[in-house]
Formats: C-alpha cells, sequence, structure tokens
C-alpha cells in the first residue's frame, strides 16, 4: 500500500502549543479513503482533541486491527507510535503494550465489525480488565472493504443499499461496555465535530478504560433512506444528553451557572469535565439508569449520543494487579532478579 505524505510547507504563523507544536504537527499522511467518508472527521476530531490538550505525539501509541477503521491512524499523529495488528485482536496487543509502558496515552481504533464481530471477545475483555487506555469504534454498521455487508450492528429492519433487509438483533456497544465495567462511555457523531472533540478530550483525560461508539456512515454502502447509520437519520434522531467541555486545570477556570444546570466530574489527574445538562433525570454516574435509559431511547427510535457513563474512582489494571510505578520494560536485572533472599523472603509470607 502506498501513502502519501502531506507536503511539509506550512504558513508561518500558525498558532503553537506550550510544546512548540501547531496543528499541522498532530496530523498524518494524505488520507486513501473515500471523499466524504465519516471515518475522516473523525480522524480531524482526534488530531483537534490531540492539539488542544497539548499532548507531546511521541507519548501516544495508536494501535489498530483491520478494516477501513484501522487504516485511519495512519492519516493522524504521524510522530506517534503504531501498530496495525490482524483483524479483531487490537485489544490484546494495546493490553501487553500497556502492562510494558504505563506511561504512554494508548488510543486504539477500531470498527464494528473488527470488535462486534471477530474481535467481540477482545473487546470485552479489555473493558472488564480496566485497561488505561482510549477505545473508539468508527461504528457505520456495514463491511466496507467487502462491499458492504451487514456488521453485526446494523440495527434489526435496516436495508442494505441494495435493498435487502437486516433481519438480526444487533450489537450496541455503548450498552455492551456500561455492562462490562468501563469507567468513561460515550457515543459520539463523525457529523458533529463540536461534540466530537470534547468527547475525545474527556476520554484521553480519564484514568481507566474510556469506550467512544462513533456513528461513522459509510458513503460507498450504508448512506442511503434505509439506512439508520446514515448521515441524515443520525442527524435526524440524534438526542444529546449534554454538551461538554474539557478544561485543564494550567489556568484558573470560573463560571456562573444557575444551581443544578451544571455537574462536575474531577478527573484523576486533575482535568475537569463540565456537563450542562439537558435530561433533568439522566445521571452519568449511574449505570443502571444510563443503561435504561438508553434501552427506552432505542425503543422510541433516538440515537443517544454525549457521555453515557463515568466512574472516576474505579482502578485500572495496574492497580489490580499491583505493578510497580515504573514501566516495566525500564526495569533491569537488580529489579527484576532480586536473589536468592528476596525470594525467600516472599515464599515465607505466604506459608
Amino acid at each position: 500500500m502506498t501513502f502519501i505524505a502531506k507536503p511539509k510547507l506550512r504558513h508561518p504563523e500558525l498558532q503553537r502549543n506550550k510544546h512548540g507544536f501547531t496543528r499541522r504537527d498532530y496530523e498524518g499522511a494524505v488520507s486513501t479513503l473515500c471523499a466524504g467518508c465519516g471515518h475522516d472527521s473523525i480522524s480531524a476530531a482526534i488530531i483537534q482533541a490531540c492539539y488542544e490538550l497539548e499532548l507531546p505525539p511521541h507519548r501516544v501509541a495508536k494501535l489498530s486491527g483491520i478494516g477501513c477503521s484501522s487504516k485511519t491512524p495512519t492519516y493522524f499523529l504521524g510522530n506517534a507510535h503504531g501498530f496495525n495488528s490482524v483483524h479483531g485482536r487490537m485489544p490484546s496487543v494495546l493490553t501487553g503494550a500497556n502492562l510494558a509502558n504505563r506511561d504512554l496515552i494508548y488510543l486504539g481504533v477500531s470498527g464494528d465489525g473488527d470488535s462486534a464481530s471477530i474481535g467481540l471477545g477482545q473487546f470485552a475483555h479489555i473493558l472488564r480488565r480496566g485497561v488505561n487506555m482510549v477505545y473508539i469504534v468508527e461504528n457505520n454498521g456495514v463491511y466496507g472493504l467487502t462491499k458492504g455487508q451487514f456488521s453485526a450492528t446494523a440495527d434489526r429492519g435496516s436495508k442494505s443499499k441494495r435493498g435487502v433487509e437486516n433481519h438480526s438483533a444487533s450489537i450496541d456497544l455503548v450498552m455492551l461496555a456500561i455492562e462490562l465495567g468501563a469507567t468513561y462511555v460515550a457515543r459520539g457523531f463523525s457529523g458533529d465535530k463540536s461534540q466530537l472533540v470534547p468527547l475525545i478530550k474527556g476520554a484521553i483525560s480519564h484514568r481507566g478504560a474510556a469506550f467512544i461508539d462513533c456513528i461513522s456512515p459509510c458513503i460507498a454502502f450504508n448512506n442511503h433512506s434505509g439506512s439508520t447509520k446514515g448521515f441524515d437519520y443520525v442527524r435526524e434522531h440524534n438526542e444529546a444528553v449534554n454538551f461538554l467541555d474539557v478544561m485543564t486545570p494550567r489556568d484558573e477556570i470560573t463560571a456562573d451557572y444557575a444551581p443544578g444546570s451544571v455537574q462536575e466530574i474531577k478527573q484523576h489527574d486533575g482535568t475537569v469535565l463540565r456537563l450542562r445538562k439537558i435530561s433533568e433525570d439522566y445521571d452519568v454516574h449511574d449505570r443502571v439508569a444510563a443503561m435504561h435509559y438508553l434501552q427506552k431511547s432505542k425503543a422510541a427510535g433516538d440515537i443517544v449520543t454525549g457521555v453515557l457513563h463515568v466512574d472516576p474512582e474505579s482502578p485500572d489494571l495496574h492497580d489490580t494487579l499491583g505493578t510497580v510505578s515504573a514501566p516495566l520494560n525500564s526495569l533491569g536485572k537488580k529489579e527484576l532478579c532480586p536473589g536468592k533472599s528476596a525470594i525467600d523472603k516472599f515464599n515465607a509470607a505466604r506459608r
């Protein structure tokens, strides 16, 4: 596969962040996806989110599997670490990398075929283990690389481009993520960048398993009148449960809002996710209520977007396993082979 590099020429007055990077420094190669593909909009949102959070690109590890969505890491963060794994196996590779070097920011990008079909088992286990990462599924309801067959997330009753009706029940990855214990769960729409950028920023700032299901219409095979994942359908049925801002603690933040209209979620690193509630009875901390709300909205034909569930106090995989604070790949022989006396002491404590 040939990748087209972007020209290095750029305007000399582009705004730079604290690391001296411009937004262009967070880009990748030129996309080879279909013109107008929703996946490219998600890539643009990831670029914007990382730029606004002022992340050093070399501190990010991006991983993917197989499919149109799994090609997209090539198109953002060209200076980050990257690994393209096999179909459905991205979660296990990400888990191993995270255990070896906990200091990197892990961003997994997958698709509905990659995660909801062949990779469903791995999707389930990486969330239940609480791996500290951002897991984004670019969800279009079809297999775009193999001519538009229904994927496991295609809604029952939706029709293909050729008029074939889907008779199988769909897998709702958001519901599944909440059930499995993900501690930051959201749904976005590739056609709504103003919502998607803060969703991604909030996920990156969160410590724990963060999952974003992003509806991303396939303009080649799933953007017609019978589709429930096309641009027109999602815009007509989108119900946003909150509007979002992510505020980093570098500068003083002041706000004046009516009592009860704002909810603040403090992250482990000090950042704050601010929610301006639309639905008065919606509580992002209530896991059961979130699942009930999603089921009611789905029955009514609505697509709920926004932050759907957050638990800022749950441990990640390293807390559960009790690993040392230093990245495991930085440990030397002295730490890894402490000698017979240390082993005897360990064994004696367990007799």
